[in-house]
Formats: C-alpha cells, structure tokens, sequence
C-alpha cells in the first residue's frame, strides 16, 4: 500500500467528509469536444474534463429557491436513511457514499446518525466509474490501512435511476471480497430510488434533491472523479475548483437541510416497516424501468442505452455536463423541472412535452455521430 495515501478535504471539514481522491493535472476539452472523444470509442468518459463554469445568476437564485422549498423534505428524507442505517449497523459506522452526488447526502446522513442515534460515524467519499468500478485502492486504504472492519462499511449515494452505477458498486465488492477475503457488504443506501434498484430509499418520488442541481459548488469543490489504475496504488483523480470558491454552496446548503433536524418533529416519523424492497415484497419498478427504457430507444431510435438519462436528477446532470439532444417532460409548469427549462432555454435545446412520461423529466444525449 502507498504510505504516501491521504485523503483530501475540499471545502468541507474534516468531521463532514474526507475524500478519498488524489488531487491531479489534466487537459481541459469543451464539452462538445468530450462528447465527440467519448462516443467515438477514443476515449472513456472517466478520463476527460471540461473546466467547469459559474452557474448563471438565474440558476444559482433557483437553486436557493429550491433548497428553500425542498430543505424540511430532504431533512425528513435524510433522518430516514439514517435510521435504516442505525437499525442495519451495529458498532461504529463508516460511511462511504459515491463521489459526487453520494457527498452532500453523505454529509447529511453522518450528521443525522450522530445526532438522532448518537452513533460513532466517520466519512468518506470514493469515486466509482462506469465499467471501471469502485476505486479499489481506496478500499485497501479503509480496511487495510485504516483498519476498518469490513463489515462496517456503509455505502450511499443521492438516487438511482436505471442501476447502472448500483450494478457497478455490487460488481466491485464482490470481486473486492472475492480477492482480499472481506465481507464488505454490497449494498446501497439512498434517498430516492425512482427505478427500483437500490437495497434500501427513502423515497421513490421524483424530485428535484437540492444538490442534484449543481457540480462541484455544492459538492466541496471537487470534480468529477478521473480514472487512475489501480496497480498504480493511487486513488482516482480529481481537481479542487478553487477559480469558483466565490459560489460555493457546500457548507451553506449542509447547515440548511440540518437547520431543519428536529428530534421532536421526527423522532415519531420512523415506521416499523422498512423502506426496502426486502420488506415491500414484489418490487415491479424495475420491470417498469425496462419497459420505459425500451420504448423510449425504439421512439428515438437511440444506440446507446447511456444515451438516456431518466428522472429530474440525471435529466439534470445530461444539460449541465453533456450535449442534450432533447428535454422531455410531463408539464412545463412543474416547479419541479423550472432549472430544467432555465438550462434547456440557456442551452438551446427542445423541450418535448409528454403527459404520460414514467418521470417528471428524462434527457437523452445528443448523438454525435450523427453530425459526422
């Protein structure tokens, strides 16, 4: 193991988060050129960034609107996890949520567990890539450095959608168990599980998580993670956007949803039923999923499953950080999906209204084969 490994913290503290990322160098591409390296097979998603850019006066007032508006149910939604973790987790706790949307959740849930349970919890975040898997190193940095137990492991993140991200992770640690003899758990906890497919939610309602709206300002000023193998004995890799500490929200938005812990108002709220498909019996929302994927790839006559990006919050991630081809929603006069109209008119992309749609968004990337 690297004796040269530490975590770093972003503009959180120490006590909310540590993330298990190596600070690094790299080219900056436009995202129309990102798009263009990575749908052309030249390059991996997990290897390019674009610099990322301070969000429009409009949008950041949005986003404070929707904290504003959202802040007691997220709390609700958090104190709820935390107490599906505290009745699953005996001993010390070790959190370990999914750059980036996984932080900000991860720091609430710590703070939720701390101050409803009183549980001894320590935090970390890691990065996780699509078909490159949890970073391993920082696995061997938790149970073998730190010394851990397995066992202890807790993995969050914000929501879940189609799975591809969920598989990822229970791939990982099986193979990681597999390999070191650990018995590190392969499940996932998370705030909203629109598509059936995590072990443990909060909610399976589709709306608009505060932090889903922004990039690294609300998530400790890190980037998207880059990838590093893993024989180099580094973690994965990312950059700290100091050029944008001016519009950090991190901290801001973290004491906003914990203004509104109460153990008086939510002490009563955790049921004896479990939000988790183990206890809610035949779970049909994956099979809905499938179903809704597939007609939308033989509407749109779509290549590429990954081209489609279900629910406000990865509808929401497609028009910050890629090329949008089309913004599909119920109605226009959600409040729900008001930032998903704003990004869609500042970015020139159609919007198409569609009543029946299985969510209050979907956004499907542009092809950019097609222009070639």
């Amino acid at each position: 193991m690297n004796s040269l490994l530490s975590p770093i913290l972003g503009s959180y503290g120490k006590n909310d988060c540590q993330f298990l990322l190596e600070k690094t160098e790299c080219e900056f591409f436009s995202i129309e050129e990102k798009e263009r390296l990575i749908q052309s097979g030249k390059r991996h998603y997990s290897e390019l960034l674009n610099k990322e850019s301070k969000p429009s006066n409009d949008y950041q007032d949005l986003f404070f609107d929707f904290t504003e508006k959202y802040k007691k149910k997220l709390a609700e939604h958090v104190f709820i996890l935390a107490g599906k973790i505290n009745a699953y987790q005996d001993g010390p706790i070790t959190l370990v949520s999914l750059a980036r949307a996984g932080t900000p959740i991860g720091v609430l849930v710590k703070r939720a567990l701390e101050y409803y349970f009183n549980r001894d919890v320590v935090h970390y975040s890691v990065s996780i890539i699509r078909d490159r898997g949890l970073d391993s190193v920082a696995l061997d940095y938790l149970i073998k450095t730190k010394k851990y137990k397995s066992k202890s492991l807790v993995f969050i993140d914000g929501w879940t959608a189609k799975g591809v991200i969920t598989n990822e992770l229970k791939r990982s640690i099986c193979s990681y168990n597999s390999r070191n003899y650990t018995n590190i758990k392969p499940v996932l906890y998370v705030i909203s599980d629109t598509g059936g497919v995590a072990d443990h939610f909060a909610t399976q309602e589709d709306y608009p998580i505060p932090s889903s709206m922004l990039n690294s300002t609300v998530s400790g000023l890190i980037s998207r993670s880059l990838w590093q193998d893993p024989k180099s004995k580094r973690f994965h890799g990312c950059l700290i956007n100091n050029h944008l500490m001016e519009v950090d929200y991190s901290q801001w938005f973290i004491e906003k949803i914990v203004d509104c812990f109460s153990k008086k108002e939510l002490n009563g709220r955790l049921k004896d039923n479990d939000y988790s498909y183990a206890n809610l019996g035949v779970n049909n929302s994956k099979q809905v999923m499938g179903e809704f994927i597939s007609n939308l790839i033989r509407k749109f006559s779509i290549e590429d499953v990954n081209y489609i990006k279900p629910g406000i919050a990865e509808a929401t991630r497609v028009m910050l950080r890629r090329v949008p081809s089309l913004l599909i929603v119920r109605t226009v006069d959600s409040d729900k999906v008001k930032h998903l109209l704003v990004l869609a008119r500042e970015k020139g992309v159609e919007v198409q209204i569609e009543p029946s749609l299985l969510f209050e968004a979907c956004a499907l990337i542009k092809s950019m084969k097609k222009e070639s």
